[in-house]
């Protein structure tokens, strides 16, 4: 089974976090920011893990430290859950629409993490949460996972509409990614390692 089970604690959250990569999407998800609890259990579905989650955080500051940091547990937590990597697609797109929204994502499970991101707000927040930590969230995620993430908005005016296509097109990709395929051996790099 690809799992991980992963704790974090520091001065500013208290994080709680169980992965499973090969589990029909369940959640159990508590953040404190409703709207971010909605994305991530959009995540669980689409991508069919199983994902429970729990964080206590400086939500008395702002979201920006329990944000960044389940975007590094989540990190974590992909990386142990593949383990060697061995036999995955490794590559994900996916291009979802939300109504009026069209939102890509691509990514490589190739341990070198970085960020392509290109979604622009018209509003400061959606929800209760601030529109500049979305990026903050998949940075985290990709540094720690070792994924190359791509992330771009094709159209969209609804703020609502274009970072729930994010997430779905997020998770749709990963599912793909860590995919396992029966006929690679080995990993998928002509230099024989990720």
């Amino acid at each position: 089974m690809r799992r991980a089970q992963l704790e974090r604690k520091t001065k500013e959250t208290e994080i709680s976090l169980m992965l499973d990569l090969d589990s029909e999407g369940q959640s159990n998800i508590s953040t404190g920011i409703g709207f971010f609890d909605h994305m991530l259990c959009l995540f669980s579905g689409h991508g069919r893990f199983i994902l429970d989650l729990s964080c206590k955080g400086d939500l008395e500051v702002d979201s920006h430290h329990t944000v960044e940091d389940i975007g590094i547990v989540l990190g974590k937590a992909i990386n142990e859950a593949l383990g060697s990597r061995e036999g995955i697609k490794r590559y994900g797109n996916s291009m979802v629409p939300m109504d009026e929204a069209l939102a890509l994502v691509s990514m490589d499970l190739s341990n070198r993490p970085y960020l392509y991101y290109d979604i622009p707000f018209s509003a400061p927040k959606v929800g209760d949460m601030e529109t500049e930590m979305f990026e903050e969230f998949f940075r985290a995620v990709s540094s720690n996972a070792g994924m190359t993430l791509h992330i771009k908005l094709i159209h969209g005016k609804n703020n609502h509409h274009i970072i729930e296509a994010v997430f779905k097109a997020f998770a749709r990709a990963l599912r793909e990614a860590v995919t396992i395929d029966p006929e690679i051996k080995g990993v998928l790099s002509t230099k024989g390692s990720l």
